[in-house]
């Protein structure tokens, strides 16, 4: 139907890949457990939105320029390792002497930054537009190769699978982080990690072959 095969297949394995551990879920888990369930289920909702462009652009064919022309990887590649860095590298070196009181989360936090960081986050990331392009056609029927239709289906199938798991992990950090985040020096601590993690994702990034 649609020109999909092995659909029963596809969410089997869409949800495997949801459920394992990557770039992703480590920096909605960062962002939930050192800033709360709003902040963790924004960056969620950002990482989705980003995925709504790869798969968009797998849709129309500009994975391919990613594949083929290592020029195009690199760039996109070191943008997005370069952007990570800078996000952790700032909040490892957050202020010290900034004071941490939970009922004024709402007046400290900028959601909006928080959202669209998620996006960027995703979006910067090259692994996820050739991850579209090499997972999606395999439940193509090749006669439908040149359709958009089964791309976006399947595309968008992954990405309803994969925000619902990215917000009950958002929910479950954040049910961890509601009484940690009272105590300040854990919260600082808390910040170190979260930096540290996004880093490392960076460096991750950086380091990916094409």
């Amino acid at each position: 139907m649609f020109g999909i095969i092995n659909f029963e297949a596809f969410l089997l394995a869409g949800l495997l890949m949801n459920i394992t551990p990557g770039a992703d879920s480590m920096y909605i888990l960062g962002r939930s457990i050192a800033q709360g369930k709003k902040a963790g289920i924004l960056s969620a909702l950002g990482i989705s939105t980003g995925a709504i462009f790869h798969i968009i652009f797998a849709t129309l064919g500009l994975s391919i320029l990613l594949a083929k022309s290592a020029a195009a990887f690199e760039i996109v590649k070191y943008l997005g390792a370069a952007y990570l860095i800078f996000l952790g590298l700032k909040t490892i070196f957050k202020r010290a002497d900034e004071k941490f009181e939970l009922g004024n989360e709402t007046k400290r936090v900028n959601y909006r930054k928080i959202y669209f960081s998620g996006v960027l986050t995703n979006i910067l990331n090259p692994k996820v537009a050739l991850f579209f392009l090499a997972f999606l056609p395999q439940f193509i029927d090749p006669e439908y190769v040149q359709s958009s239709l089964p791309f976006l289906i399947l595309g968008f199938t992954f990405l309803l699978t994969g925000t619902i798991w990215c917000l009950i992990l958002a929910l479950f950090a954040s049910k961890l982080s509601h009484r940690i985040r009272k105590n300040y020096k854990i919260k600082m601590w808390l910040d170190k990690v979260t930096g540290g993690i996004f880093v490392a994702l960076g460096i991750k990034l950086a380091l990916l072959k094409k």
